[in-house]
């Protein structure tokens, strides 16, 4: 075996995530040797020729397996999910401004701690927030599980105005996902959804025409940890522009003013490159694309995922006495299978019986214990039928 080779991990760890071999192994090469230029693709200059083509491929790549629209732009930004829980907010909210020449407040649906951390950022910058819901009122124990039926909570927004709503499709700490986007929100032609897709990017079929903006961590699905990809309408960006015009305005209206790396209108002007852009994290980004392409695409892909899905909460809901699955099978993750034992002082045996097969990853978030078993686009699916096997033969093994 080659320093470049290794043995297929079966890792389900929450993010960084696993990515697939060939792309490491590219990356690996490319990071001494990019295109036989004789430097390493994170010592060439972002405003290189080189660099500029790795920004455009990923671009036009992620065009092509999301098929984004015209009407809207693709960029990129340093950092993650909680540098996009700021910016997002102040760019949205001056977005408003320049659509309307007033305010309104940004609404959030709060389904687990990543909406929950995103409203209490644009709230702890002084900009005003609505949460359109906490899906812990609706469940029995308030615990984060569930998704809110439609028809519990449409009827607030009726008549509101928002400078955006936002959701976060995935919740990775509490394994809840949103099934498809709320329909009473689409049917809004004045409501720009913002959606953090951080963990669940690449994994199904999205209407990008959809959405106002998303933004996507790379960690999980794409990439390594360190840049985040966004999709904006275009009209956002002109808004915003429109709005930073009128200074005077903007300070009546209490709008803080973005820092200038994170104003996405100059991000986009400088395409992605106004300040130094990690472009070996890009290229692996790209790397991932070009692997997804050549593997049937995200169509392909959500067929997997499915089956992954499907295989993994089988197991475990074949063992009810056993094993207790907190979220409502409704609103279930398939990329984060979270779960409890019901059998008290098993936890560790659990992890460490699972390590003995090179089952890695699996320790639940800090905030909520118990096992989560991240399953996205790389992990494969043998890696989840043996998971399966082991988690039936374990609780066989331990329920008496």
């Amino acid at each position: 075996m080659s320093q470049l080779d290794r043995e297929e991990p079966n890792y389900f760890g929450a993010g960084p995530a696993q990515l697939p071999t060939n792309v490491l192994q590219q990356a690996a090469m490319d990071l001494i040797n990019y295109n036989d230029v004789g430097l390493g693709i994170g010592e060439i200059s972002h405003r290189s020729k080189d660099a500029t083509e790795v920004i455009n491929s990923s671009k036009e790549d992620l065009r092509k397996l999301l098929a984004v629209p015209e009407t809207h732009e693709v960029f990129y930004m340093q950092g993650g999910g909680t540098t996009g829980f700021s910016s997002l907010a102040t760019n949205l909210m001056t977005a408003y401004v320049g659509a309307t020449g007033t305010t309104a407040p940004g609404g959030y649906l709060v389904t687990g701690s990543w909406s929950q951390k995103a409203e209490e950022e644009a709230a702890r910058l002084r900009l005003s927030t609505e949460i359109i819901f906490d899906s812990r009122k609706f469940d029995a124990n308030g615990k984060y599980g569930n998704i809110p039926e439609e028809s519990q909570w449409s009827d607030k927004i009726k008549g509101k105005k928002y400078s955006y709503v936002y959701l976060c499709e995935n919740e990775t700490v509490h394994g809840v996902e949103f099934p498809s986007l709320p329909k009473c929100l689409q049917d809004r032609d004045d409501i720009e959804i913002v959606a953090d897709l951080s963990s669940d990017i690449l994994s199904r079929k999205v209407d990008i025409s959809k959405y106002g903006v998303i933004m996507a961590g790379a960690q999980k699905n794409i990439g390594l940890a360190g840049l985040t990809l966004y999709i904006i309408k275009k009209s956002i960006l002109e808004n915003i522009s429109k709005a930073e015009t009128n200074d005077a305005l903007l300070a009546k209206l209490n709008v803080p003013v973005t820092p200038i790396a994170f104003d996405y209108p100059i991000v986009v002007k400088n395409n992605s490159a106004y300040n130094t852009i990690p472009i070996f994290t890009l290229r692996i980004m790209d790397l991932v694309f070009q692997n997804l392409l050549k593997h049937g695409g995200v169509e392909h892909q959500q067929k997997e995922n499915e089956r992954k899905a499907n295989i993994l909460y089988t197991a475990l809901d074949a063992c009810p006495d056993f094993y207790n699955l907190p979220v409502d099978p409704k609103c279930r993750s398939k990329m984060n299978v979270v779960f409890t034992l019901k059998k008290e002082g098993l936890d560790e045996l659990f992890l460490k019986e699972a390590a003995a097969l090179k089952l890695t990853g699996l320790k639940g978030h800090r905030s909520v214990g118990g096992f989560r078993a991240s399953i996205y686009n790389a992990v494969s699916v043998q890696s989840v039928e043996k998971l399966a096997k082991f988690a039936t033969e374990f609780a066989k093994e331990h329920s008496n």
